[in-house]
């Protein structure tokens, strides 16, 4: 209800029972979130009683049973007891699942479940004891490729001052060029490694003291034999290549990086801006580049052009993945992206909408690392639900048409 609803109903329905019905979900979808901003609450609260009034025109009376009526008091236990997923029963709901498979007496059934769960907690107990043993009833997960990698090596503090250094270094060697902001970025991109190279050298021939060593071991570069990966798991996170996908029914290769880049209007245009840009792509190779020390994985991305990215007035992006772009810049360091998946848009062949979904591992941990709250800022939902104001023009003409008859309309101001 929270993802697929919207999307599988963009098709069916008329605009003014689909937008109702749209509304309910992103209500669903915010207040089942992890992270929940109580400063929005209130503004929630009044949403979903537009929200309860615009299913009132277009449903018929049958379908207002007490659980619908529930929902109106749904925001207030969020503000009074937290988060909705610390209080929900579907946990214990899939448990009792469990609990009622022990059962192979149907005579004995509280029999069954206390001895089948007094051998399975020993064993498990004695798992624990032992060395290289996986526990019982827990799959195993396929953590190929699993490392603790340096993260963002262009962001660490002992890259950034060297970046400044070599920005100075290409303005002064080009004194005619010092204003074109795009010919400086792309200059750097293309020079910088080789200049990052000869100038350690220089520092760590004069005074070794300087130069740290995840530094000296970056400028050295990495290994030429690159490991490939078909599958790497990452922040608690499994990434998988398209092909990898292509022969299972899960997703998991659709990637997301918001980056701080330069945006130009066209080739000819001397005025670019920088600004935050959303980029959407699908993996085709996973690298492990091998620093000796360290490793730092990469995604080579096949990423979406600009041209194939649309947004809709209810705040979906609608990408085509035939449109492939970006093609002299397709690596991206796995710690810098975030997971999505493309769901095929019934309404517009050839087009899929973007959705995405926070991280399911509440207390994983990796090595030293504790895995926290991972919050995805993807489209569409952290656009929130539509403007009541802007109902009506959204759904035009049609309104009247779809509203419910036979009863008499009490307008309240």
């Amino acid at each position: 209800m929270q993802q697929l609803l919207p999307v599988a109903i963009r098709s069916v329905l008329e605009k003014p029972a689909r937008y109702a019905i749209t509304r309910l979900c992103f209500f669903f979808n915010a207040i089942c979130a992890k992270t929940v901003d109580v400063s929005k609450l209130d503004k929630l609260e009044e949403d979903v009683v537009v929200t309860l009034c615009l299913l009132e025109k277009y449903f018929p009376p049958s379908f207002f049973d007490i659980m619908v009526h529930l929902v109106v008091h749904l925001v207030r236990e969020v503000r009074l007891c937290g988060p909705v997923y610390f209080r929900w029963m579907y946990p214990f709901e899939r448990y009792m699942k469990v609990l009622k498979g022990y059962v192979q007496n149907r005579t004995r059934p509280e029999g069954c479940i206390a001895e089948r769960y007094i051998a399975e907690e020993a064993v498990e107990f004695c798992t624990q004891h032992l060395y290289d043993v996986s526990t019982v009833g827990v799959p195993s997960s396929q953590k190929m490729g699993v490392s603790k990698p340096l993260s963002g090596c262009t962001n660490t503090e002992e890259v950034l001052p060297y970046i400044e250094q070599h920005m100075i270094h290409i303005k002064t060697a080009y004194p005619k060029f010092r204003k074109r902001t795009k010919w400086l970025q792309d200059k750097h991109n293309s020079t910088f490694i080789q200049w990052l190279r000869f100038k350690v050298q220089s520092e760590l021939e004069e005074d070794n003291h300087g130069v740290s060593k995840n530094l000296k071991w970056l400028a050295a570069g990495p290994n030429m034999a690159v490991p490939l990966y078909r599958s790497y798991l990452i922040k608690g996170i499994k990434f998988n290549i398209k092909a990898q996908d292509d022969v299972r029914t899960t997703q998991n290769s659709g990637v997301y990086l918001l980056a701080h880049t330069m945006q130009v209007a066209s080739a000819k245009d001397k005025n670019p801006i920088l600004s935050n840009m959303g980029f959407y792509g699908v993996i085709q190779e996973i690298w492990d580049l091998d620093y000796q020390k360290f490793t730092i994985p990469v995604f080579r991305s096949d990423w979406i052009d600009s041209s194939g990215l649309v947004v809709d007035e209810l705040g979906f992006t609608l990408v085509d993945l035939s449109k492939i772009g970006h093609r002299n810049d397709q690596f991206v360091l796995a710690s810098q992206v975030n997971q999505i998946f493309f769901v095929d848009d019934p309404m517009h062949r050839g087009w899929s909408v973007v959705l995405s979904m926070p991280n399911r591992e509440y207390n994983d941990v990796i090595g030293d690392e504790v895995l926290g709250d991972v919050i995805i800022e993807c489209e569409p939902f952290t656009r929130g639900m539509p403007n009541v104001d802007t109902f009506d023009e959204l759904v035009g003409e049609l309104g009247g048409q779809n509203i419910r008859g036979g009863c008499e309309d009490i307008w309240i101001e």
